[in-house]
């Protein structure tokens, strides 16, 4: 699993701009998928060969002291719920402040690794005594950077995967699959959680985001082991909406990329909305195995229709995921609870499924051969050889002549020829098109 990291500071000390620094152009924002957050709250980066999530907890509008300490606060312990390391932003123009005290305090408490980075020192030599100061938080030593310049970020780098576990013993952890519970404040997760393990372990109330933190749960159901994850609502009610959707968008995302399958949870009461959808475009974008629950489907007056129409809607909102596997569930009494763990148990499959590179190009004739590939001023695209290279999600590599002729719409008809035979239900398929020339083949 990837690790996540998250950046904390004060206003202005520039978390954003190392946060742009560091994801510098691994942000892709796919413009037909409605999930991918605009403001760019998380990011994949890669160093030494190793990935990370990395998450700007970001935010805070300075009004007062009070405001800012208590929103650092919310911050902090957002990084601390959600985050395996975790960046601590100071600023060495504007000094050691009271606020980075009580923050450190809060962070140090956590047991969790905190790198203190010292951000605005633009010049070694002249402000390492400036440095110093700020070993009086007691959170280790500081690591000075300047995010504008770009300078001291490799050091920074090396300090936050220095935290990381070796590479295999992650490999080990992988072996219990992971379920992530996600979806709106009171669509039910807890109460599906609590069903699936038969007492109430969680706290469920009808009060939105009464979740406090994300909580792993063992279960043993039919012989096979689950680790489910209840994402974690608010501690507290943020008068701020964006506020409240950026900390539970920053919990969804933490919760997703700790996991192998996303189970998506809809209110029957409320249908599928456009917070789902970007609930959903998380998981599709971390190419996350995925199942939409429609909960409380015992509430719902139904005709012989119902499910038809419901199921058109999700389609409708969630074209970009149309591999999804859909169930109506009802968490309250347990109504079609096997059924659940039949879809989790197939797209987990799905998502491990290795296809040989035979079969593969044979599938790629055959649909050259009914439908042929584009071309523009005179020039024809030519597909050579199609391979898969990875697991989780199944991910296939296409050699082309021209990458330019490949359209995102032939891909698309290989992908559904590939799923014709292979289904891959519930599992995003990636392609990466690669270029080619004649005398190489």
């Amino acid at each position: 699993m990837r690790p996540v990291v998250a950046i904390v500071g004060r206003p202005n000390v520039g978390k954003s701009t190392l946060f742009n620094a560091l994801a510098g152009e691994n942000i892709s924002i796919i413009k037909d998928t409605p999930g991918v957050t605009r403001d760019r709250i998380y990011a994949s980066v890669e160093w030494l060969g190793r990935s990370f999530t990395l998450i700007d907890t970001g935010g805070i509008e300075p009004e007062s002291n009070d405001v800012i300490l208590s929103q650092m606060r919310e911050q902090a312990q957002i990084a601390i719920d959600t985050a395996d390391v975790i960046i601590f932003m100071t600023d060495l123009k504007q000094g050691l402040v009271d606020s980075d005290s009580k923050v450190a305090d809060m962070l140090r408490r956590s047991h969790k690794p905190v790198i203190l980075t010292v951000n605005k020192t633009d010049s070694f030599a002249r402000d390492m005594a400036d440095v110093y100061e700020f070993y009086n938080l007691g959170i280790g030593d500081p690591v000075p950077i300047s995010s504008a310049n770009r300078t001291g970020i490799g050091d920074l780098l090396d300090e936050v995967v220095s935290h990381f576990p070796p590479s295999s013993e992650e490999e080990e952890e992988n072996d219990i699959p992971r379920i992530a519970v996600v979806g709106k404040p009171n669509t039910g997760k807890s109460s599906l959680i609590n069903a699936i393990l038969g007492e109430s372990r969680l706290i469920v109330s009808e009060i939105a985001g009464t979740t406090r933190d994300a909580v792993d749960t063992a279960v043993s159901y039919r012989d096979n082991e689950y680790i489910f994850v209840d994402t974690a609502g608010l501690r507290r009610k943020s008068k701020i909406k964006e506020d409240l959707e950026r900390y539970s968008i920053i919990r969804t995302v933490s919760a997703v990329e700790k996991s192998d399958v996303v189970v998506l949870m809809i209110d029957a009461g409320e249908g599928v909305t456009e917070q789902d959808a970007k609930i959903a475009g998380i998981a599709h974008e971390r190419g996350k195995g995925i199942v939409i629950a429609v909960n409380k489907w015992d509430s719902i007056e139904k005709d012989d229709k119902t499910i038809y129409r419901f199921t058109e809607k999700i389609r409708q909102v969630l074209s970009f995921m149309t591999y999804a596997q859909i169930v109506f569930i009802s968490a309250r009494t347990g109504q079609r609870i096997p059924k659940l763990f039949d879809c989790i148990d197939q797209v987990l499959e799905s998502s491990k499924r290795r296809v040989g590179t035979g079969v593969l190009n044979e599938i790629m004739s055959e649909a050259v051969a009914m439908q042929q590939p584009p071309s523009d001023k005179g020039k024809r695209l030519k597909l050579y050889y199609i391979t898969q290279v990875a697991v989780g999600p199944p991910t296939f590599v296409i050699f082309v002549n021209d990458r330019e002729l490949m359209h995102f719409s032939y891909t698309r008809y290989i992908e559904n020829k590939i799923r014709d035979t292979f289904g891959f239900t519930g599992t995003r398929l990636r392609f990466i098109i690669r270029e080619r020339k004649e005398k190489d083949r």
